[in-house]
């Protein structure tokens, strides 16, 4: 019999936050004025891990522009 492990599909705004090292009330208030993506699943919110990624890559992108100026 093989076992398949299922990778996780979705984070948690908590997740998240742990994550990027950041209180929870931020990272609700990034999640709320559509700096992180994510969606509405009930009464909670859910994000892929790439719109992390996204939201990392543009704070890199912006702060390596800020730099060369």
């Amino acid at each position: 019999m093989t076992t398949t492990v299922i990778a996780r599909k979705w984070h948690t705004t908590a997740e998240v936050a742990q994550m990027l090292g950041y209180g929870l009330s931020k990272t609700k208030m990034l999640v709320l004025t559509g700096d992180i993506r994510s969606v509405k699943d009930g009464r909670n919110r859910r994000i892929l891990p790439r719109w992390v990624d996204e939201y990392v890559k543009r704070l890199a992108r912006e702060a390596e522009a800020e730099w060369s100026a």
